[in-house]
Parts: structure tokens; sequence; C-alpha cells
């Protein structure tokens, strides 16, 4: 094999080009930053992203108004089952009072 000829050059160009090629495919498909001719980044663009975003805010704020009205009732039944100066019936008539 000749290793100055012009075959041989065009061989290790058209091997590189091919494993740039493989490596970008394989970052695109993975959802991996790919570069561009600039140097720069591109991002992979999800069309159901903002959509899900959306969702996801909305369904935290719930769940966080949720814990706090479930923190509020436990410092209630707390403050009941603490209460040094009351006595069994006074426990009784105030969780009868609570439901």
């Amino acid at each position: 094999m000749n290793f100055g000829g012009p075959t041989f050059v065009l061989a290790i160009i058209a091997l590189s080009i091919g494993g740039w090629m493989f490596t970008t495919w394989i970052r695109a498909k993975h959802g991996y930053p790919v570069e561009n001719e600039w140097g720069g980044t591109v991002h992979r663009t999800d069309v159901d992203a903002d959509r899900k975003i959306a969702l996801l805010t909305d369904e935290n704020a719930r769940l966080v108004g949720q814990i706090g009205r479930l923190e509020e009732r436990i410092s209630v039944l707390e403050r009941i089952a603490t209460d040094n100066h009351g006595q069994a019936a006074q426990l009784a008539d105030q969780i009868d009072r609570l439901r």
C-alpha cells in the first residue's frame, strides 16, 4: 500500500468526515447539543416542551396550596394533642367541633 498517494489521503478525509457525521448523528439522536458550522451549539427543540412546562407549573402551584392546607390542619391537630391544660372531655369536644 502506498501511503503517499492521493488515494490514502482521500481515504483519511472520507473516514474523518464519516466519523464526524456519525458522532453528530448520535449526539442529535440522544438530545445532546450539536455544534453548528461556526462553532456554536444548536440545542434540540421539543414542540411540546412549553405545554409540558405550563402543565407542570400549574400542578406545582396546586400541590403547594394543598401542602399549605395540610400543614395548617396538622398544626391544629398538634395543638389539640399537646394541650396540657385540658382534660379528656375537652379534647373529645374539640375534636368533635373540628369535624
